[in-house]
């Protein structure tokens, strides 16, 4: 049974998660797709209508207070059938070769602007939707597998659209690891390289982030983790290790966080992760009793779409 909220918990305080400009970026999202006149709108007119969103694949439901929003804008309602983080099963007429589809809102309002409304709201459903199910489904491997770490999804994310591919992440279950630049501080390969050394980089970093703000290093081998612990990293990373690689150099850092060490093999207690082209298919090879975090990019990058349709009902 997996320990998360109910799904009307679940909706009720994530969206309790989400900024108060919101309205201001829905707002520029239907502005982009109707800069002008909206000739369509035209042939349609305002009259009453009633629209059902229907799922057409299975998939965790994610995105309903940005819909919800959507719709709100223009002036429409939406009842929802099945609630936030809810797994919709879609039945497939195997012999009849066609797929079958569930019933998941209505939404009520002028008929032009449920079509204004229809494919911003479609757009962002499915790609919330296909990231929450996607870190839903990694979520479940890793307690299957007994894993007591966290999974976390990186800020590989689409420019504009990071708050709902982050929100889809929470949706399912898994960490945002950081949500920007100024949640947390990483000391990426590069910032080593321009600064000369790893203490240098932390020592920086501390000087202007103060004690609450976590450090986190990228190592490129144990050596380096060891560096940056003793330096003040908060997080170590262990970044594109072997699997093999890695449950070594992690095992060996847990063992010198032990006190009972000598002065010269023991580090400080830090945060051991593992990143660098994990994905789906391979993450099953990298939990680990001394992993704390496993990061990656492969929950928002090629995630597959929930797809989702938006029909008027007809008179």
């Amino acid at each position: 049974m997996e320990n998360r909220p109910s799904a009307q918990n679940l909706n009720l305080l994530l969206q309790n998660l989400l900024p108060s400009t919101l309205s201001t970026v829905i707002t520029e999202w239907l502005k982009e797709d109707l800069p002008s006149f909206d000739y369509g709108g035209y042939v349609v007119g305002n009259t009453q209508k009633v629209a059902i969103l229907f799922a057409k694949a299975n998939g965790v439901l994610a995105g309903v207070p940005f819909v919800n929003e959507i719709f709100h804008q223009l002036g429409c309602t939406v009842k929802w059938n099945y609630s936030e983080g809810d797994f919709l099963s879609v039945e497939t007429d195997t012999a009849a070769k066609n797929k079958s589809r569930i019933e998941v809102a209505q939404v009520t309002g002028p008929a032009n602007k449920l079509l204004l409304g229809e494919r911003v709201a479609l757009n962002l459903l499915a790609r919330c939707s296909g990231i929450a199910t996607r870190a839903r489904k990694l979520k479940n491997m890793g307690d299957e597998a007994g894993f007591k770490g966290v999974i976390a999804g990186t800020r590989k994310t689409t420019p504009g659209f990071r708050i709902v591919e982050k929100y889809g992440m929470s949706v399912g279950g898994i960490d945002n690891h950081r949500m920007d630049l100024s949640s947390m501080v990483m000391l990426k390969d590069n910032h080593i390289w321009a600064v000369g050394s790893i203490p240098s980089a932390v020592k920086a970093a501390r000087s202007v982030c103060g004690f609450s703000m976590k450090i986190e290093v990228e190592c490129q081998s144990e050596e380096e983790a060891v560096l940056a612990a003793k330096s003040g990293a908060d997080v170590v990373m262990l970044d594109n290790f072997s699997p093999n690689d890695l449950k070594i150099a992690a095992s060996s850092l847990r063992s010198r966080m032990n006190p009972s060490n000598s002065s010269d093999t023991f580090i400080p207690k830090v945060l051991i992760e593992a990143s660098g082209g994990i994905s789906e298919a391979t993450i099953n090879q990298y939990f680990c009793e001394h992993i704390d975090i496993i990061s990656m990019g492969d929950i928002t990058q090629g995630v597959p779409y929930i797809d989702f349709s938006l029909k008027i009902q007809q008179v």
